[in-house]
């Protein structure tokens, strides 16, 4: 029998919890999205002026790859206070520094006005969205994984992942539906800034949801006994979660790291520097390539939450396989449809790759979820998801538009991802199934072995 303190939540609990991690992390992406759709359109002409186009857009891209470097940090910040105060106290904060950096860019002036000190703002404030969201993602999926039960783990986690769509859908739309409406001037003009402060309303309504819900019970109860053997022996000290981590969970941080590569820099591709690809080489306007990624991150946003029932039926690894296998497969048909310059090519394009990448993101919550113990699992999940971000995502753009400026084709980009996915494909290879794991019994598995984190062969 559930003990009071780890008694599974009732449906309509779960549902507002599951709300909260999910409106809260939309916004987060909403954010941090909006900057590389903007760093795609307007940066590099306002920021970043008297530089050839592509280049404009290549220093542009390095401003929004430097938020993926903070990443880390705060991935390490927020796992350690996470693990040691609570999940729900972190995401609060991390919302309010997310969504104050995106409000302050709306306010920032232009290379224009303030010549070489534009850019330099702009970097800070980018650093900024990049150490809250680096805290935002590991809370987000634990607050929902550590309520719910292990049958349907895969789907109400996965609800949390729907943020990412949702916020690319959100970003886009909003941009897309300032595009239609305002000229060209209007929108390098003063346009651009609109979404950018926007994120203060939606701020405050993220605000009042998150401070609804509950502690996870799961870590309530884990903290409850890690504070009665304190009591019992209080010369033990209880080591750093990083510690723990880094100690009994190196190979399963490896795994996340190395099952992070093809889900990070595949999306990013697709959503991201696809902006640049069919407007400068294929000749699409804005607009086009807008609405083709907003239809597509609609698609995306349905299709996670099928995805993650899935893992709760057949395992985690099977469905993160099907996604690497399938994007490594898809990369030259994709940029051949974009090639033939229709609409409808295009939108099938982005459309069938995200619902690939949705079989990586959507069992990730999850997956990394069951690989650490409650008292470190803040740690782990960050960091083996936020450390691969640096070398996935962040120079993903970059390094897709370089190799355009360099070689004018598609291949080389394609053949990027491709090795990407091959990387993915040996991490999975590597992992052991998690879906039968029960957290709270790791957490007593990880005080009973003789080191913290150590996960039972019978768990696994």
């Amino acid at each position: 029998m559930s003990s009071p303190a780890t008694a599974p939540p009732t449906p309509s609990s779960l549902k507002r919890i599951v709300a909260a991690s999910l409106i809260g992390t939309t916004i987060e992406w909403y954010d941090f999205f909006l900057y590389g759709s903007a760093a795609a359109l307007v940066f590099n002409k306002l920021f970043f002026p008297g530089s050839d186009p592509l280049v404009g857009t290549l220093l542009s891209f390095l401003t929004y790859a430097v938020g993926f470097a903070a990443r880390p940090l705060g991935a390490l910040v927020f796992g350690h206070y996470g693990d040691r105060l609570g999940r729900k106290k972190l995401l609060v904060l991390s919302l309010l520094l997310m969504g104050g950096a995106t409000f302050a860019i709306g306010l920032l002036p232009t290379h224009a006005a303030i010549g070489s000190a534009a850019p330099v703002l702009l970097t800070v404030l980018r650093l900024v969205q990049g150490f809250a969201l680096g805290g935002e993602w590991g809370g987000a999926v634990l607050l929902v994984s550590e309520h719910g039960d292990a049958g349907r783990r895969g789907f109400w986690a996965s609800w949390p992942q729907t943020g990412a769509p949702a916020g690319q859908l959100l970003a886009t739309g909003v941009l897309s539906a300032l595009t239609a409406l305002l000229s060209d001037a209007a929108f390098l003009s003063w346009g651009w800034r609109v979404p950018f402060l926007l994120s203060g309303v939606l701020v405050i309504v993220g605000l009042w949801i998150r401070l609804s819900v509950d502690e996870s019970p799961v870590f309530k109860a884990a903290l409850a006994a890690a504070e009665a053997r304190k009591a019992e022996a209080p010369a033990a000290a209880e080591k750093m979660p990083l510690v723990a981590v880094l100690r009994h969970h190196w190979r399963d941080v490896l795994i996340a790291m190395g099952a992070r590569m093809a889900e990070n820099i595949s999306y990013y591709v697709i959503t991201a520097f696809i902006l640049v690809y069919a407007t400068t080489q294929v000749g699409l306007s804005k607009q086009t390539a807008l609405n083709a990624v907003l239809i597509a991150s609609a698609v995306h946003f349905a299709v996670i939450p099928a995805w993650g029932a899935l893992s709760d039926r057949i395992g985690r690894r099977p469905v993160y396989l099907i996604g690497a296998i399938g994007v490594g497969a898809w990369m030259f048909p994709f940029f051949a449809l974009i090639d033939s310059k229709s609409f409808g090519s295009l939108l099938l394009a982005v459309t069938v790759g995200l619902v690939l990448h949705g079989a990586m993101y959507a069992p990730q919550a999850a997956f990394f979820s069951e690989m650490f113990a409650t008292r470190m699992r803040y740690s782990g999940a960050s960091i083996g998801a936020q450390f691969s971000s640096v070398a996935a995502g962040a120079p993903a753009p970059l390094i897709a538009t370089a190799l355009l400026a360099d070689y004018g084709t598609s291949t080389p980009i394609a053949l990027y991802v491709i090795a990407a996915a091959l990387l993915t494909i040996l991490a999975i290879g590597c992992a052991k199934e998690t879906r039968h794991r029960d957290l709270a019994t790791l957490e007593r598995d990880a005080a009973d072995s003789p080191g913290p984190g150590v996960v039972r062969a019978e768990h696994a």
